[in-house]
């Protein structure tokens, strides 16, 4: 069965707006965990606009399901997730400034430096996993890195949903025959939601894990978030 995650940025995000604590993050968490999802992802980032470096040492402390830490691995991300020793890192080549990630990595041009960061995280006994677009040549080199699993980047998938789902499917099916050639796990991630997630997963039934957080957090203001978690999690069954 496919792991949900569920992304808590946007959780933080509100909470920030206000300077206080409201909604408390650590409460939500404890409650997602409880209503059923597998995993909790963050991804702090340098200007701290959401999850705040103090959140990912709290977190740590009260996680009892999978705790994903994603971002960039400058010398700063790569400290705290070394402190903290999450269940997975997620390597993400994110421009600091950037409002969202956007792409994957590529593997051959940025191949040394993600095997050093790559080799620094497993020696600490941590699964890591790199972010990639559904391209062959990404997927291989993410094995030739030393990646234990990618994440498939699902934004273009999310985008052209409507009009070439079949075309974006085909694709991400032989990302992942090739993930599976190179002994690698595969997660994905970024724009899926309740209508387009169980077709990716009907057509996809090796994923291990989906990392969700604005699609979910959105459709929570309607549903509720007990709601929402039981029907992202039926949409993976």
């Amino acid at each position: 069965m496919t792991k949900l995650s569920v992304n808590v940025n946007k959780i933080a995000a509100l909470r920030n707006t206000r300077g206080g604590n409201l909604p408390d993050l650590i409460q939500v968490v404890r409650d997602i965990e409880l209503f059923g999802a597998e995993g909790i992802t963050v991804h702090p980032r340098p200007d701290e606009r959401h999850i705040k470096t103090s959140d990912v040492y709290a977190l740590k402390e009260i996680v009892t399901t999978e705790f994903n830490i994603e971002g960039y691995p400058d010398e700063r991300w790569m400290q705290l997730v070394l402190d903290t020793k999450p269940t997975q890192a997620t390597l993400v080549p994110d421009d600091p400034s950037q409002l969202t990630s956007d792409h994957g990595w590529d593997t051959n041009r940025h191949g040394i430096f993600l095997k050093k960061n790559i080799a620094r995280l497993k020696n600490a006994g941590i699964r890591v996993s790199i972010f990639v677009d559904a391209e062959e040549r990404a997927v291989a080199g993410a094995g030739y890195v030393g990646a234990d699993r990618i994440e498939l980047y699902t934004g273009d998938f999310a985008k052209k949903y409507t009009t070439h789902r079949s075309e974006q499917i085909i694709l991400h099916a032989i990302a992942v025959q090739t993930a599976i050639e190179h002994n690698l796990g595969i997660n994905a991630g970024h724009d899926l939601n309740l209508e387009n997630l169980a077709f990716y997963k009907n057509n996809l039934p090796k994923l291990d894990e989906v990392s969700i957080g604005h699609a979910l957090i959105s459709d929570a203001l309607y549903y509720g978030l007990y709601n929402t978690i039981k029907m992202y999690k039926k949409c993976l069954q």
